[in-house]
């Protein structure tokens, strides 16, 4: 699928959302693939990028694309929803690897909540994030109301939501909605350094500190302090464990194998 395409750096993957044409809007049929080859990418690289182009990461779903073919009033946009947008989101939040989004342009509808599954997400300086869904009607969708909540908290939320207004990259970045905001030239190298650095981890380390992340922001502390024992028995068990450890006392960099 030429709209969606892979790069490999080394050990990192780079999947480029590549439709020029609509500002990098996703079809559902993109929408598909797109999951399939984070699922596919997370099982050949130790660290993924996601990146669109120099206009838009992602300009949200297009419902008029195949697999679209909406009638207003009459189609129910939930199966959609159900069927294309949340397992995507789904299959996003579970990566075996860490996943970088390399922000430039436009992100908006579905774009913003592509942009913030990023476990470390970096911006332009003129890259903007929006969650205008009222103005045509419709809700966020693709997890954007729990994620930005969580992220900036309920009043903020709300204002981007129900207003529907722009926010500019470093705004973002002063609210803790994003990592970091680069020269708009520089975002993909910064991502895929910040991705090569992962790529040299502890895969199953960071496997896991996703795993009790995603999770903890929907837990009590009862949960997570007994999923944090579970996980670090799995990483206490592991060769990374006993790697990290020989090299910190060699005082050298450690040699970590793989997830």
């Amino acid at each position: 699928m030429t709209k969606l395409l892979v790069e490999a750096h080394g050990r990192v993957s780079l999947i480029r959302v590549n439709d020029p044409a609509t500002r990098n809007a996703l079809s559902m049929e993109m929408i598909d693939g797109l999951r399939d080859l984070l699922k596919q990418e997370a099982g050949r690289a130790r660290a993924i990028v996601l990146a669109g182009g120099a206009e838009a990461f992602c300009s949200g779903a297009n419902l008029g694309g195949p697999g679209g073919g909406i009638k207003p009033g009459e189609t129910d946009l939930g199966i959609s929803v159900e069927t294309h947008i949340n397992p995507l989101t789904l299959a996003a939040r579970d990566l075996d690897v860490p996943l970088v989004c390399a922000v430039r342009g436009a992100a908006a509808g579905f774009g913003t909540s592509l942009a913030l599954l990023g476990d470390l997400i970096v911006a332009g300086e003129n890259a903007f994030f929006s969650v205008a869904f009222g103005r045509i009607g419709l809700i966020p969708d693709g997890g954007a109301p729990w994620l930005l909540t969580k992220a900036v908290g309920r009043a903020r939320a709300m204002e981007l939501m129900l207003l529907g207004e722009k926010l500019p990259a470093q705004q973002a970045l002063d609210w803790g909605l994003i990592n970091r905001v680069v020269a708009d030239d520089a975002v993909e190298a910064t991502a895929l350094a910040l991705a090569a650095r992962l790529a040299e981890g502890a895969g199953t380390a960071l496997r896991l500190t996703r795993k009790a992340a995603w999770a903890a922001a929907s837990s009590t502390i009862d949960e997570e302090l007994a999923r944090e024992r579970a996980y670090q028995r799995e990483a206490g068990l592991h060769p990374d464990f006993a790697e990290g450890v020989a090299a910190f006392m060699q005082k050298r960099k450690a040699r970590f194998g793989g997830v």
